[in-house]
């Protein structure tokens, strides 16, 4: 395993009164491929929003590249796609190129101005996702597997060493899913970009990972996918989630 990403010791959060994470502890290491998936509800996104410090736990510790949370002011290092990042009206008046190029402004500042070098870096990150050649087309006119790509290219042009995405998958056709995992499995792989999905498509997500975080009822477990480990504990999660949901039920 590599360094320390992300590191949370004993995480707990709620909403009135409800544990969605109870204890919660877990690394993220330098050149995971990370899977963390559960029944809605489960606490997935709100794991997620913890790792990128958009919200505050009510209790436990978290440091990113071993640094205290409160303190790191590198965000840079850190990507982030978010949920429906592809639900663009075709009327929206952004190209590819001015989308991607709108992660570059916080690094200029708010009188700074795109430079040569800035659009060759957009040009490059475009290319990385096979996307260079619709540069000038407005976004809201591709379709939903482009738009992923895109959005892809906009983390990459600031050199992010993790990427964390929101299930990435949904409203993409199955062409453009598979066409998605192995973009994700080359980032990994060749760049050594360290990459965190959020999903509930446990089918998928098994035998494309490295290691999964499986979240039920505020707890975490955990499991090396080299050791195929994936199908058992997702089934004894999802089925004790449904026996749960009936009861509530009836």
């Amino acid at each position: 395993m590599g360094a320390d990403i992300i590191k949370i010791e004993d995480i707990s959060f709620g909403y009135d009164r409800i544990n969605v994470l109870d204890g919660v502890s877990t690394t993220i290491f330098d050149g995971d491929f990370l899977g963390i998936v559960g029944p809605n509800g489960s606490g997935k996104s709100t794991l997620l929003k913890i790792f990128l410090g958009l919200i505050k736990p009510q209790k436990g510790t978290i440091k990113v590249f071993d640094t205290d949370i409160n303190k790191f002011n590198q965000w840079g290092k850190i990507g982030y796609i978010p949920q429906k990042a592809t639900s663009f009206n075709q009327g929206f008046p952004a190209t590819v190129e001015e989308v991607v190029s709108a992660n570059l402004y916080p690094m200029l500042g708010l009188a700074g101005r795109i430079s040569k070098s800035h659009r060759e870096k957009v040009e490059e990150a475009l290319q990385t996702v096979n996307m260079l050649e619709y540069k000038k087309r407005i976004i809201g006119r591709l379709s939903g597997g482009q738009q992923q790509r895109v959005f892809i290219a906009k983390s990459l042009v600031s050199a992010p060493r993790v990427i964390f995405m929101d299930e990435p998958t949904v409203g993409i056709d199955q062409k453009s899913e598979e066409s998605f995992y192995e973009l994700m499995d080359s980032l990994n792989k060749t760049r050594g970009i360290t990459l965190v999905i959020v999903t509930h498509d446990t089918g998928a997500i098994d035998r494309r990972v490295n290691r999964i975080l499986c979240l039920s009822e505020g707890k975490l477990r955990e499991h090396d996918c080299t050791i195929n480990q994936g199908a058992d504990i997702f089934r004894e999660v999802y089925e004790k989630h449904n026996r749960s949901w009936i009861t509530h039920r009836h």
